[in-house]
């Protein structure tokens, strides 16, 4: 299903992730793209295997999506909210019928699953950098997230600092936290699960 033209596997990803973060650091976590083992981590989080449904905030190159595309379903969903029209770009050459890309902001993801006609997501994951972003937009993220997931569903979020859950603890409740260390830097999941 997936048709990636978009160069030769994660040296070409990194190179594309790199060029994203000297172009916008504010909105790119990192200068390089997530490991293998906290790809894994996250699919196991999130609950992916079961999911019909699932939005990914702040993809950039698509080396995580990718990732989840894998373990996702044959009629499973995954939506895409990323703030850079060139990692958009990027993500578009995925070429998978159950990827839908959108260029926009997560505060509005409840519009965006409208506008695509989709519904209520099993699991959100979250690779924005909440220590980046001014505290009210990391809030109305938040609320925006428990406003859209589906009951049980699963906020996923992976971070090197704890922003994320100072916004997101006050609306949903306390997380469950563990850390990758396989990962440069070493990250921490969080995940939070809609009662």
């Amino acid at each position: 299903m997936e048709n990636d033209d978009s160069g030769s596997g994660r040296d070409v990803r990194a190179i594309d992730f790199f060029r994203g973060f000297l172009k916008e650091p504010k909105q790119v976590g990192s200068v390089i793209p997530s490991s293998r083992f906290l790809e894994r981590r996250i699919v196991s989080a999130a609950g992916l295997e079961q999911a019909k449904l699932v939005v990914e905030l702040g993809p950039g190159t698509g080396g995580t999506t990718r990732a989840f595309l894998e373990r996702l379903g044959n009629n499973a969903r995954l939506l895409t909210i990323e703030m850079s029209a060139d990692f958009v770009s990027l993500l578009d050459r995925i070429g998978d019928d159950r990827l839908v890309n959108h260029n926009g902001s997560a505060e509005h993801l409840p519009a965006i699953l409208a506008e695509h006609g989709l519904g209520a997501p099993d699991a959100v994951i979250s690779g924005i950098p909440f220590s980046a972003i001014p505290e009210s937009v990391g809030g109305r993220i938040a609320e925006s997230i428990r406003d859209s997931l589906a009951p049980g569903g699963r906020f996923v979020a992976y971070q090197f600092r704890g922003d994320v859950a100072d916004r997101t603890s006050p609306v949903m409740g306390s997380p469950h936290v563990s850390t990758e260390f396989l990962n440069i830097p070493p990250m921490r999941v969080y995940c939070w699960q809609k009662s």
